[in-house]
């Protein structure tokens, strides 16, 4: 493998990035904001309106001038939102705390994913790929444990602590993070903006003529439609329709944290199964793979949008996340692979994830709305419906691969085991 030196610390930053605890930030919202169904899914909406608006600008400015220095200003900028978010209970600060994190998360997209591919090269992709999200389990272990004992003392505590992590390590980038294998796309003599033009069109007409970035970047709007309103309504489809058992005394918190708890250990199990899968992998077995992941999660979306006992709830939402978590790096590799222009990788990771923040601006307000005016698991039903486009076009995908060889014209390998 190329740059061994840049995978470990790939997976160090997946490690540390995972330590701050989503749910604790969540509750706070449900407890402590006192935020409604519609002012939770209009926040997360909000971010994602940011992200639309920024992740194609920055991804090319990834592609132009240093990747490591745009995923190193997403992390000092996403922090900062954690630090703003964790100060106040006004909706309106809490919006523009989820504004800046939206802007950090789109310098980190797309350029994060972009570093570590150049500097391993694309036929190990998928093993680093599979390894990172090992080092997020555990990193999402440790933190759940640590934020939500640090919660249960003081919630805001929790919460600037997960600033401080974040904000550590874009210092980290910018110190110690190499950056070898990357080449900035030529400019040739133009102008800042109009080689970042270029660098657009160039990341724009790949997607348009390589059918398999097509399917994944149409796959992300559906995926980002239905994560919305399911991201911001879990946590409060447990506090406020099922409600959570004792446990011995504890805060409620704690089943937050025993939750996600199950879900990175399942992972851990499955992500090894995936790995041997992914092996020598071509196009279509990581589309049957994602056909797979993705009906599981439709599925155990809908299970939890009507359990009603507590244990139901619980395994529905270990397979959701389950099932998310495994879908990830089984994308991206794709996704990477079928990128065989360096100099537009980011900006091509950009366009990917400026679909799924369409999806989730689209669809998350009709959610909250729905959710306000019926009831949350109205709204937990109608996400996971808006999830069934993106089965059946990974069916598509398996179907069609004997017929149109474009498919055969990606790389062929993934050494996951490698």
């Amino acid at each position: 493998m190329r740059n061994p030196r840049a995978y470990r610390l790939y997976l160090i930053a997946r490690f540390v990035l995972a330590l701050p605890a989503w749910v604790v930030v969540a509750v706070y919202l449900v407890r402590v904001a006192k935020l409604d169904p519609l002012e939770l899914v209009l926040m997360g909406t909000v971010l994602e309106a940011a992200v639309f608006a920024f992740e194609v600008p920055t991804g090319v400015v990834a592609d132009l001038v240093s990747r490591r220095l745009s995923f190193a200003v997403g992390w000092l900028l996403q922090g900062g939102g954690w630090a703003l978010a964790g100060a106040t209970k006004n909706f309106e600060l809490i919006l523009l705390a989820w504004v800046i994190w939206g802007i950090g998360a789109t310098f980190e997209s797309g350029a994060f994913e972009a570093w570590i591919t150049d500097e391993v090269g694309r036929e190990n992709v998928g093993r680093v790929f599979l390894r990172g999200t090992q080092a997020a389990y555990f990193g999402g272990v440790v933190g759940l444990v640590a934020s939500v004992g640090l919660a249960t003392w003081n919630i805001r505590a929790a919460i600037f602590a997960a600033g401080g992590v974040t904000v550590g390590m874009g210092i980290a980038a910018l110190l110690v993070f190499p950056e070898t294998g990357f080449r900035p796309a030529p400019r040739e003599g133009r102008s800042h903006g109009a080689a970042m033009l270029e660098t657009t069109k160039s990341g724009v007409r790949l997607v348009g003529r390589a059918p398999a970035l097509l399917l994944l970047v149409t796959t992300a709007l559906f995926a980002g439609a239905a994560s919305e309103g399911y991201d911001r309504l879990w946590e409060a489809h447990f506090l406020r329709d099922i409600g959570v058992p004792d446990l011995g005394g504890l805060d409620p918190l704690w089943w937050f944290a025993v939750l996600g708890i199950g879900t990175m250990v399942l992972g851990l199990f499955a992500v090894n199964a995936v790995a041997r899968r992914l092996e020598g992998a071509a196009a279509t077995r990581m589309a049957t793979i994602l056909v797979v992941l993705s009906a599981v999660q439709v599925a155990a979306m809908l299970g939890f949008a009507f359990a009603s006992a507590f244990a139901l709830a619980v395994a529905a939402v270990w397979i959701v996340g389950l099932a998310r978590s495994l879908i990830r790096p089984v994308y991206s590799t794709w996704l990477n692979q079928a990128i065989d222009d360096s100099s537009v990788r980011a900006t091509v990771n950009s366009i990917a994830s400026q679909a799924d923040a369409i999806g989730e601006v689209a669809g998350g307000p009709g959610v909250g709305a729905i959710g306000k005016a019926l009831a949350i698991p109205a709204a937990l039903v109608t996400s996971s419906l808006l999830l069934t486009p993106a089965v059946f076009l990974y069916a598509r995908a398996v179907r069609n691969q004997g017929r149109e060889p474009e498919f055969d014209e990606l790389p062929q390998t993934v050494q996951a085991g490698a």
